[in-house]
């Protein structure tokens, strides 16, 4: 069990390291292995921390998906912040025409999946799933014996799964509009086939983030805080202490917050990470590529987007060229997706 623990921590992006030290040393997953030391004791890791906002749901329509042309555009940087991701070098790709979800998959749509069909996720297989500490109760904080040695700041927690995001006691209920998390790669591609739909490519997820804004860092440009606005549910304050919640959301956030990009396109920053089909490489040709999916096996999938947890000093990866990986059944409290389809086929 406790190397099904470690595995599942694999990458979550939330090394200590600073963008200073990103080509050596700040890969997502180099300190959270099957062979790291794995869990130190719970004691005097917690700090008290106000219960996370719940603002009013947000309605979205049956049809939240966006048509993309394609076409060429510029995946990946020349200026990486972290060497080891692989988010270099630059490069052009071609994308046929597809279809993107508006929003993260929300828990509302999720339980429309499992009322339909039964399904059960892994994170309540296996009886357990990684929270964020300072989400917990203190009732819950008391019945924890371990952290993770390398990030102690992630707790497992028994029950914690997508309809109990912060274990036993803790509800969806006021949190329908927000996005779905607990859930596996393998869960995800479940609930997208089930919709008729799949995953999306990393090369169809970059494009999608850059909304035809060529070399920028952001969905919506360079500028973090356009005229001091938030524009993306990520980490304010000093990380993983405290969580001044500037943004409004200590977790996570309902699937329509915040302004879209131009392709009219939520949270494709911050919020929480989204998996795409792509096994993980660091790897990639400089010549022009059509369609890339990426390499045909793997152990660890693509994750794009970044989280509620990162922050500039710290996991700087709601970048659309940030990347990480996490292995297929791995679940946590920042880890989500959202569903893309073929051009030709019809969106009811």
């Amino acid at each position: 069990m406790i190397s099904y623990l470690i595995h599942l921590l694999l990458a979550f992006g939330l090394l200590a390291f600073t963008p200073n030290h990103a080509s050596s040393d700040c890969s997502c997953s180099s300190s959270l292995n099957r062979q790291s030391k794995g869990f130190c004791s719970i004691n005097e890791i917690f700090t008290t921390i106000k219960p996370p906002k719940i603002y009013s749901q947000h309605r979205y329509a049956k049809n939240d998906m966006v048509k993309l042309d394609g076409g060429k555009f510029q995946m990946g940087t020349d200026e990486p912040k972290f060497m080891a991701d692989g988010e270099h070098p630059a490069r052009t790709v071609y994308l046929k025409p597809f279809y993107l979800d508006k929003y993260e998959v929300s828990n509302e749509k999720f339980a429309q999946f499992v009322n339909a069909t039964g399904y059960v996720t892994e994170a309540e297989k296996f009886g357990d799933s990684f929270v964020l500490t300072i989400l917990l109760s203190d009732e819950i904080k008391m019945t924890l014996t371990q952290a993770v040695a390398a990030a102690p700041w992630w707790v497992p927690v028994k029950q914690a799964d997508w309809r109990h995001p912060e274990g036993p006691g803790t509800s969806i209920s006021t949190r329908m509009d927000h996005p779905v998390i607990h859930v596996s790669w393998n869960d995800a591609i479940a609930y997208c086939k089930w919709r008729g739909k799949r995953l999306p490519t990393e090369a169809e997820w970059e494009y999608s983030c850059r909304g035809n804004l060529k070399g920028r860092l952001y969905p919506w440009g360079n500028n973090l805080m356009p005229k001091n606005k938030h524009m993306a549910n990520i980490w304010q304050g000093q990380f993983p202490d405290e969580n001044t919640a500037e943004d409004g959301y200590i977790g996570t956030a309902p699937v329509t917050a915040f302004d879209p990009n131009k392709f009219g396109l939520k949270n494709m920053a911050g919020n929480v990470w989204e998996w795409t089909n792509d096994w993980w490489n660091t790897r990639h040709p400089d010549k022009l590529q059509h369609n890339p999916t990426g390499p045909t096996t793997g152990t660890d999938k693509v994750k794009k987007g970044g989280s509620y947890m990162c922050h500039e000093d710290y996991c700087y990866r709601y970048r659309c060229a940030a990347r990480s990986q996490n292995t297929p059944d791995s679940s946590a409290s920042n880890l989500g997706f959202r569903c893309a389809a073929d051009f030709k086929i019809k969106i009811d």
